[in-house]
């Protein structure tokens, strides 16, 4: 993933209706990259801080 598609799936993260598949979906990657480039997805989902 680009550093700007992390950035765009970081923010997306953020919105508890957006799943990694359709995160994925919207950024023409497979279901995996997020997982390994999205800081917050190194926990797991759930560690996501929504404000």
């Amino acid at each position: 993933m680009t550093p700007e598609q992390v950035r765009h799936a970081s923010v997306l993260l953020t919105r508890p209706e957006n799943s990694v598949a359709s995160i994925a979906r919207l950024l023409e990657v497979s279901r995996s990259p997020p997982y390994k480039h999205v800081p917050e997805l190194s926990g797991g989902r759930a560690s996501i801080q929504v404000p």
